[in-house]
């Protein structure tokens, strides 16, 4: 804590006063302690408020505020009033909690004339003599490196020059640095740091930004003085506080794998650790902008129609192109003959089994159960507060999903549903855990605190028979592209229509080829799960089982070592 006072200034106040003068005095500093500048206002003399009209005045006092980097301001009683060359004067006791220069403590020696404060700019800042004005001189701390969890450093070094060791951690992960812009300039400013510095703008930079940053120190100077002088003093001072690391769960060399079997596709890659469900691996649009996840949905389809008892394993299903529900026609993907028994169906993705279960599981029981897979629900990637500020994408399905033919289009994962790749690796995941989610994927080490609890998704006999169901795709269904030599995966393909792609000068004039997002997501080995992946490539004409079954392939083989 630092005390200052103006000595000379306060010499001449003698003891005496008027009870109107305090409680004038205490009227000021209780709405500057509140930021009303417009009372404050209020109380100048007829004088002093034409020669500073409210918006001077204002700005003044915000400028001070920069300056000194406040935080809170608290006014105490009155301290003796008295008067200065007929001048009368309260003495107002006053702290002023800063960010980067600690607590500060002083007297403000507010001349007082009548039930008017006969205001002049030094008593912007409590203590400051007439003439005096504020500057200050600041220390940066070295901003602090960002870990994964073997405490590789995944960004490290200060402004532009944040670099790391990990190919994809700094672009995917760590995120990046950048000119802060509007009121995120100002708040820069106000907590010490000169103008211009780097702020994180994306990613764990922008999540962990005052973290990271750490706390400015320096010299709050007064300059100036009476008759034009040029006297420097110290009004409050501290030392710099370092920033701290940030560790997380990624695991560098599975980072760097993620991002170089993505390569330059557009899309996102999610992996999690199969066990507790800690982010391993990150790329690309892996945890935004939330797509159409197509018949990767139908893990979930399955699971709430196996609850339901709509549907068993032996079950059996004609072999059709197409099938109408809600009156409307929902084909096959490429118009292929598929049916025969449900495990077929699952291996195939026929369109033509799951669409009509979206109407016989019904609203409640289809959205409850995507619920519990996580869907609607906040996502937690860093932490609550952090999270707030960056704004992972959401899973969403509607609540109430409305006719036959909508439940029919949720069935098969289009039509309102929509999910990231994070969220679908954390469906994976679940089925590998036996049916129980665990909190939602973080990527930072603490997870989300002692409150936050698995879930309970479905039973472990569900979450069995879905992963038998999940290795048949891989084994023979549309998701052979993710086979790997002496592992059991288990998977599931998806493709979500999109449009007609943009037709090429080149074009024949044939019927356009479809825009879709090609979609893959897995666990592996399938007997004892180590890893949970989830691929999604958007904008293709490709499907999940040509583009993004292979980018899964690659991934666990790396993880899987």
């Amino acid at each position: 804590m630092a005390l200052i006072g103006v000595a000379a200034f306060v010499a001449g106040v003698v003891v005496g006063g008027t009870p109107a003068a305090e409680e004038t005095a205490r009227r000021f500093v209780d709405a500057w302690a509140r930021e009303d500048f417009e009372s404050m206002h209020g109380e100048l003399s007829t004088e002093a408020a034409e020669r500073y009209p409210l918006r001077r005045f204002t700005r003044v006092y915000e400028e001070a505020e920069v300056t000194a980097t406040v935080e809170r301001l608290d006014g105490g009683d009155p301290d003796g009033t008295g008067s200065i060359s007929g001048q009368e004067v309260v003495n107002m006791p006053v702290t002023v909690q800063t960010h980067a220069f600690d607590e500060i403590s002083a007297n403000l020696a507010l001349p007082v004339d009548g039930d008017e404060v006969a205001w002049e700019p030094h008593l912007v800042f409590p203590g400051l003599a007439p003439g005096e004005e504020l500057d200050r001189s600041v220390e940066v701390p070295t901003r602090a490196p960002i870990l994964a969890r073997d405490r590789t450093p995944l960004a490290e070094g200060d402004g532009a020059g944040r670099s790391s060791s990990v190919d994809g951690a700094t672009l995917y992960v760590a995120g990046e640095l950048g000119a802060p812009k509007g009121e995120q300039a100002l708040a820069v400013q106000r907590d010490g740091f000169p103008a211009g510095t780097l702020v994180g703008t994306s990613g764990l930079e922008q999540a962990f930004e005052s973290r990271l940053a750490g706390q400015p120190g320096g010299e709050l100077i007064a300059i100036g003085g009476a008759g034009g002088s040029e006297s420097e003093r110290v009004v409050g001072a501290a030392d710099p506080v370092p920033g701290e690391p940030v560790r997380t769960t990624i695991n560098p060399r599975l980072q760097e794998a993620t991002a170089e079997a993505l390569g330059n596709a557009f899309g996102g890659v999610a992996v999690l650790d199969a066990k507790n469900g800690n982010v391993l691996a990150l790329a690309g649009i892996a945890f935004s902008s939330p797509q159409p996840p197509g018949s990767t949905f139908k893990i979930v389809t399955t699971v709430a129609a196996l609850e339901a008892g709509v549907v068993k394993l032996n079950d059996t299903f004609p072999v059709e192109t197409s099938t109408v529900v809600g009156g409307r026609e929902i084909s096959n993907a490429h118009d292929e003959p598929c049916g025969g028994t449900f495990t077929e169906s699952f291996a195939n993705s026929c369109n033509t089994v799951f669409a009509p279960l979206g109407p016989e599981i019904g609203n409640d029981r289809l959205v409850k159960t995507s619920e519990r897979f996580g869907f609607n629900s906040p996502p937690t990637l860093y932490n609550a507060e952090a999270t707030a500020i960056t704004k992972p994408g959401e899973s969403t399905i509607p609540t109430s999903i409305g006719t036959d033919l909508d439940l029919g289009v949720s069935a098969i994962g289009q039509g309102e549903v929509l999910t990231t790749p994070l969220e679908l690796a954390s469906i994976s995941q679940t089925i590998a855990a036996g049916g129980v989610r665990s909190p939602t994927p973080v990527v930072t080490e603490g997870g989300l605190g002692p409150d936050t609890e698995p879930v309970k998704v479905t039973s472990g006999q569900i979450a069995a028979t879905v992963r038998d169901l999940m290795v048949g795709v891989v084994d023979n269904g549309t998701g052979v592209a993710a086979g790997i030599p002496g592992v059991e995966v288990a998977g599931k393909t998806g493709t979500a229509e999109l449009g007609p792609a943009p037709v090429s000068p080149e074009d024949d004039g044939g019927e356009p080829e479809q825009e879709q997002d090609a979609w893959f997501t897995a666990f592996a080995p399938a007997g004892n799960p180590k890893l949970a992946v989830a691929v999604l490539v958007a904008g293709t004409t490709e499907d999940g089982g040509t583009v993004a079954a292979p980018i899964a392939r690659e991934v666990l083989t790396a993880g899987l070592g």
